[in-house]
């Protein structure tokens, strides 16, 4: 369980960096772009993927929009986060399952049972729960959309990830490193576009919070990987506890730390949000 612990720091150790990032006014696409950099180095160190594997026949048509969304998502996450919060944020992200679970049925042909009918019937209500606001003004107008796409994005990249597990003539590690290669690659073109046309101005700081954030979103997806494999034959516990601990943890730093203000229907929604990842688990659990 040690592993899952710490992938929920790392996770919600990202999401409180880029609560930071506009308090000591660091340039998010500059830190996402390094953020990749460290990403990519710390998979060729820990992985050690075989480059050689690749060729025309890898998936290249799934590779190439994962590396579009990934610095893209990334960018509407810290949107989300500096406009809505870590709570809602965390439950965007983490309710961005029901994508993959959608996609398993409409896609995949796979079966659903009534658990995992019942959990997208739970989760819906809690996603609109959570990001209901009292009122809205025209300062804060418009803001729900930035947890919407950050749902939507995740839940897509998750499905483009699963697709690239199931290809078994490249190691899912040497595909994770060259999705974080590409990814770098466009952060890099944003970056180095904005930094010409004047919108951004290159600054070390910005390499320094990069190499920091790529740290723990690097740790996030290997302390989550090596508890799968530890725990290989408890696949929905893994599940489970990770998204449960992320919202949990997300949402009592949000709350007690950032002071970040929920409606009665906001907690409404976390509980939901909670029942819902509960009752997905138990269906993977009855399919087996």
């Amino acid at each position: 369980m040690i592993f899952i612990v710490l992938s929920i720091c790392c996770s919600v150790t990202v999401a409180v960096l880029l609560k930071l990032a506009k308090r000591y006014q660091i340039s998010i696409i500059q830190a996402v772009a390094v953020n990749y950099f460290a990403a990519l180095l710390l998979c060729f160190l820990f992985f050690k993927p075989d480059v050689s594997l690749l060729n025309a026949a890898a998936p290249w048509q799934i590779y190439i929009p994962i590396a579009i969304l990934l610095p893209s998502v990334f960018l509407i996450l810290a949107a989300s986060i500096k406009n809505l919060g870590i709570v809602k944020t965390d439950i965007a992200q983490r309710l961005s399952l029901f994508i993959p679970v959608l996609a398993a049925f409409f896609i995949f042909k796979e079966d659903f049972n009534q658990l995992k009918i019942i959990g997208l019937a739970v989760g819906f209500p809690a996603i609109f729960l959570t990001f209901l606001r009292k009122a809205e003004t025209n300062e804060t107008k418009g803001n729900w959309l930035y947890p919407v796409l950050v749902f939507a994005g995740f839940g897509i990249i998750d499905v483009l990830f699963k697709q690239i597990a199931l290809y078994k003539a490249v190691p899912y590690t040497t595909s994770l490193f060259i999705v974080f290669a590409m990814a770098f690659v466009v952060a890099l073109v944003i970056v180095v576009f904005l930094a010409i046309t004047g919108k951004i101005r290159l600054q070390l700081v910005n390499l320094a919070c990069g190499l920091i954030l790529g740290l723990f979103n690097f740790g996030n997806i290997l302390f989550y990987m090596k508890a799968h494999k530890a725990l290989a034959n408890n696949p929905s516990t893994v599940f489970a506890a990770m998204n449960l601990g992320v919202i949990i943890v997300g949402s009592i730093i949000g709350i007690l730390v950032f002071k970040e203000k929920l409606t009665k229907l906001n907690y409404m929604g976390i509980l939901l949000a909670l029942a819902a990842v509960i009752i997905i688990t138990l269906s993977q659990n009855a399919v087996r």
